[in-house]
């Protein structure tokens, strides 16, 4: 078996930044490298051609009879920018303390190695184990899934199976495993406001035309109330309410705004009314700007009347808000707004469905919910109470992951996701690093999950 700190090592030092043409070696290095380890634990591998970087798929096992889990992950990452920031080199991983240190080693290499270990130290125990695996993983996660939700509709064949498993969300502490059941959708686009034909004169022509800065503003200013809802007719009609088993698990977490706040670096919340910060991230929809443009934004001055300013805007979407229906309800309305003296252009950019899965047990799971999902539940609550010493909480995540409900969507499956990176992680950020103690605990639980979903 594997030693999976060092082949975590070997892998991250593959610089698979699927954003950027020149890291190519280190994407056919990282693909390779996945590939190579799942032959070597015992498992067919084919490489599936997308339209930019391929996906991974390795089986084993043939029985019709045998439960059928499909495990996700990917294997591409961010780019390392800014690397003055980082404190050890992004691509050659370092351990200190309980941490190893380098670009992907949270998201996604450690989790994804978290269960390539579990599985080959499982087969090596028992190499006729009664349960199919099927290891999906693709190469661009990071720049939005492109044409991953092409693959799943022609492979679909290959892809007939119980439900997903993977680790690719959070957890809040090394001492508290969450399984994720939701995940905020996403509807992203950019409004540009123009004005006059060029940039002018702020004193020649400043005071006869409506500056499109200044239109910018007013209509931005426009879009939320002083209470922090946004301000759109329509936009909360598709909303449902959370569960009140969900308000009790999140209370288990036994939250402190306080910290929060400080880890923030912020000294109040701005929340809408009925909403504590913790529910809001989790169960309510979002309207964000994400940066604006427009006019001089040099040292100095410059008295430029600009020709266009414009806005970024992501809106985070909750069951039962779909990127069609809020894009429907939004944009006549935000059109509707533009101020007088300059024209508008909306430019719609990625979007994603929201997700959720109701766990078993819950008054409201679905009756015709598949027996080898609730299975998987229970077992990754069994596995993760044994582990740890308590059980994992069922709980949404505020974050979007477009590629959760596309397997919805097109295969009919539900996930099973089991957190495994923390906030300190820095995910994205310069010095990412994943906790070794979770990695040691995580291989041994997963091991569980898949040994007792064999037994059933």
């Amino acid at each position: 078996m594997f030693d999976p700190v060092e082949k975590l090592k070997e892998y991250v030092r593959h610089a698979s930044v699927s954003a950027d043409p020149q890291y190519q070696q280190g994407m056919v290095g990282a693909q390779q490298f996945v590939s190579n380890l799942l032959k070597e634990i015992g498992f067919s591998v084919e490489v599936v051609p997308t339209a930019l970087h391929p996906v991974i798929l390795g089986k084993r096992g043939d029985n019709p009879a045998w439960p059928h889990v499909i495990i996700y992950g990917h294997y591409d990452v961010q780019p390392a920018d800014p690397l003055a920031k980082w404190e050890t080199p992004p691509f050659e991983p370092t351990i200190k303390g309980e941490r190893i240190y380098g670009r992907g080693t949270a998201d996604n290499k450690g989790p994804l190695m978290v269960h390539l270990a579990a599985v080959g130290r499982l087969l090596e125990k028992n190499p006729n184990l009664p349960l199919r695996i099927t290891f999906m993983i693709e190469g661009e996660e990071e720049i939005g899934s492109k044409n991953f939700k092409t693959f799943l509709g022609e492979n679909k064949e290959k892809l007939r199976g119980d439900f997903v498993y993977l680790s690719d969300t959070g957890i809040p502490s090394p001492d508290q495993i969450v399984i994720t059941v939701g995940l905020r959708g996403m509807l992203a686009f950019e409004v540009e406001f123009t004005g006059p034909q060029s940039d002018l004169h702020s004193g020649i022509h400043g005071g006869v035309i409506m500056n499109p800065l200044q239109a910018l503003a007013e209509f931005c200013a426009s879009l939320h109330t002083p209470d922090g809802r946004v301000n759109l007719p329509g936009f909360y009609d598709a909303v449902v309410e959370p569960e009140a088993w969900e308000r009790a698990e999140l209370l288990k977490l036994g939250l402190d705004q306080r910290p929060y706040a400080k880890f923030l670096g912020i000294n109040e919340f701005h929340t809408p009314p009925g909403y504590n910060p913790f529910e809001a991230i989790r169960f309510l929809p979002t309207l964000e700007f994400n940066g604006f443009s427009g006019g001089y934004q040099g040292a100095g001055t410059k008295t430029v009347i600009p020709s266009k300013a414009s806005v970024k805007i992501t809106c985070r979407l909750v069951p039962n808000q779909t990127p069609e229906n809020t894009k429907e309800i939004m944009f006549a309305e935000l059109r509707r707004r533009c101020p007088r003296g300059v024209s508008m252009t909306i430019k719609e950019q990625h979007h994603a469905t929201p997700y959720v899965v109701i766990p078993p047990g819950r008054s409201n799971t679905p009756p015709d919910q598949s027996a080898v999902l609730a299975r998987g539940f229970r077992a990754v609550e069994h596995a993760v109470t044994a582990v740890w010493g308590k059980p994992p909480l069922f709980l949404r995540e505020g974050g979007s992951v477009g590629l959760i409900a596309d397997l919805k969507q097109v295969l009919g499956l539900d996930a099973v996701m089991m957190g495994l990176f923390l906030p300190e992680d820095n995910l994205h950020a310069p010095n990412e690093s994943f906790h070794l103690g979770v990695m040691k605990k995580a291989i041994d639980a997963s091991e569980r999950v898949l040994a007792e979903l064999a037994q059933s």
